[in-house]
């Protein structure tokens, strides 16, 4: 019989260990001694001599592995902090999918991880340690934890970045993975870091956000510094973060920012509810100004007199760090149409002249098992052996040459992934939904498939369509972060013929990419049955470029007319129809064969 709390907190380092860890072979150091625990614990586990199933999942959440809808299989989320990979680490998650996912894929998620379904628990140790060889580790990817710290993925390219952040969230990440602080917050506890103007993370819904400064003292001294925001989050209530403070001192944020977790760690009240115990909930409730009080007065603490120059934790790692292929002349070669329309909308000139940033579009965030390989490859190849995921489901290969574009091109179609429209209205995001997720309502991935097929069908040669972004969502939780799209969709039911129907709720004219311009979108008071969702996208699409005044961008539109003509588009679809053989279409979700049903459990990160 296991005690209650040794397991669950077993590997935990203090200061002095943290620092004589080897950060020059990856961003997370992996710990062998802690997947050994793991397999035994996980062992003793199937064996039944664990006492409590909660305390077991608690114990499996820290270490990354996320019990699933369906019995006996789980999900393992990989930790990608800013997305960063070298070409090796893309080869291990393609050897671990090849070996041990059944549907032999692997997904990206909204926060830069990478996500693996349907494992048998007695495997994951095997899979972490096939990870852990190449520099991952799942440690504190799921759980009461600091999750995967995002960054955007233009750092270190982007032209108007004040300065490269990558060491920064390097040590940040690095200062709170496993600290005695970080294993059980009242809820999860979500990073990102921008480049500055640009945000591709949308730093406004974290828990905690940093954006680069620079201030010049009377000096004439530069010194750098973060901008923290705090408390932004989707889900049941969306906030916009609030500005903690206007400039940290870099030598200071990893200070400020312990301070900020021991606040959420010791807020009693919000463990009281699980459902609205994240940050968000207490900055909402006290005010900012008040939050503010409350991190300086932790910074009084004993604990803040300790050393927090973030220096010895800024060491680049191979997957953070730079390795330009040189240029190459361009060849001259016959640039087909398709290719042509491919580097129109997935190639973007660097800040370094000659380079180029490239996105690949992964359909709904999927790699199938063989497409790891050849995208590993190709890093090597053209683009210094290193990639990054993105927020928007894709892959960004970075200082790609110009004279290696059509053979990067050739190199991807030879694999299906050579489609264009990359971060634009085709390329539709979403979550798992009810392909995997306790807390799914509707079938997200399967509506998706049908939507980037109609959007294909509509066109998409209009350029104020083509920059729209699609956003499709399970449930209200926002995994694909629909509250901020352009057209964004969050499972739900509707009734008919005295059964549930599965259907989504609109929400339009979201905003992101400007740190300072998030918003989220209007809902619309209307409910689409899931398989009408498609001729509804048709019809909102029709009905704005049909109605917009000369050049008026979508929000602009929504703002103008309000919600009330898309809740009457919507009306249409509104009556489901009887229960019948020609009808049983619209009572089954898209991509399965049943008649729908609301099955919706409990998600693990309350427990």
């Amino acid at each position: 019989m296991t005690t209650t709390k040794s397991p669950v907190i077993r590997g935990l380092q203090t200061r002095e260990e943290k620092l004589k860890m080897d950060y020059g072979r990856s961003i997370l150091p992996y710990v062998p001694s802690e997947v050994d625990d793991f397999e035994t614990e996980a062992t003793r586990y199937l064996k039944g001599e664990w006492e409590s199933e909660d305390l077991f999942t608690m114990y499996r959440l820290i270490r990354g592995v996320y019990g699933q809808r369906q019995a006996d299989v789980n999900m393992m989320r990989v930790k990608i902090p800013s997305g960063a990979m070298t070409a090796d680490q893309l080869d291990a998650f393609g050897e671990v999918i090849a070996n041990y996912a059944p549907l032999k894929k692997g997904h990206i998620t909204t926060r830069e991880n990478i996500q693996i379904h349907f494992l048998k628990i007695a495997d994951t140790a095997a899979i972490m340690r096939i990870l852990g060889a190449a520099g991952l580790t799942s440690r504190e990817a799921c759980g009461n934890t600091v999750r995967n710290v995002a960054g955007d993925p233009l750092s270190g390219v982007a032209p108007d970045e004040p300065f490269y952040v990558g060491p920064y969230l390097a040590a940040y990440t690095r200062w709170f993975i496993r600290h005695p602080m970080t294993q059980a917050l009242p809820r999860k506890f979500k990073t990102a870091f921008t480049s500055g103007s640009i945000d591709t993370v949308v730093a406004d819904i974290h828990d905690l956000a940093f954006l680069p400064r620079v201030r010049t003292s009377k000096d004439g001294i530069e010194e750098r510094g973060f901008e923290m925001r705090v408390g932004g989050g989707t889900s049941i209530m969306p906030r916009i973060a609030w500005t903690l403070y206007d400039f940290v001192p870099v030598s200071e944020y990893l200070r400020v920012s312990e301070a900020v977790i021991r606040v959420f760690h010791g807020t009693d009240e919000l463990r009281k509810n699980r459902m609205r115990a994240r940050i968000k909930f207490h900055v909402d409730k006290v005010g900012i100004d008040v939050f503010r009080a409350e991190v300086e007065a932790e910074l009084e603490g004993e604990w803040a007199k300790e050393d927090f120059d973030p220096t010895p934790l800024m060491e680049l790692p191979p997957e953070l760090d730079e390795d330009p292929p040189p240029l190459v002349p361009v060849p001259e070669v016959n640039e087909s149409k398709a290719f042509l329309a491919w580097r129109e909308s997935n190639v973007f000139p660097q800040s370094q002249e000659g380079y180029n940033c490239v996105f690949v579009t992964l359909p709904l965030g999927d790699i199938h098992a063989g497409q790891f390989g050849p995208l590993a490859d190709i890093a090597r190849r053209y683009a210094g052996g290193r990639l990054r995921t993105t927020a928007e489901q894709n892959l960004l290969y970075r200082w790609v040459p110009e004279g290696h574009l059509h053979a990067f091109w050739e190199a991807l179609e030879a694999i299906g992934l050579s489609e264009d429209g990359a971060n634009q209205i085709t390329d539709v995001v979403a979550c798992p939904g009810t392909d995997s997720c306790k807390m799914g309502i509707t079938s997200s991935m399967g509506v998706s498939i049908a939507l980037r097929k109609s959007i294909r069908e509509f066109g998409s040669d209009d350029p104020l369509i083509r920059e729209l972004h699609v956003k499709v969502s399970g449930c209200p939780n926002g995994c694909s972060r629909h509250h901020i799209a352009n057209i964004g969709f969050q499972g739900a039911v509707t009734k008919g013929d005295g059964n549930h129907v599965p259907a989504y709720e609109v929400f339009l004219a979201g905003n992101y990419g400007n740190a300072d311009d998030v918003r989220f979108g209007h809902r619309v008071k209307a409910k689409v049955p899931a398989k009408r969702l498609p001729e509804f996208m048709t019809d909102m699409l029709t009905y704005y470029q049909g109605e917009r005044t000369d050049g008026e961008r979508f929000n602009d539109f929504v703002d103008r007319v309000g919600t009330a003509p898309f809740e009457e588009l919507a009306r249409k679809y509104r009556e489901v129809g009887a229960l019948n053989k020609a009808n049983l279409g619209t009572y089954m979700d898209w991509g399965k064969t049943v008649i729908f049903k609301l099955e919706r459990g409990e998600g693990e990160c309350a427990i």
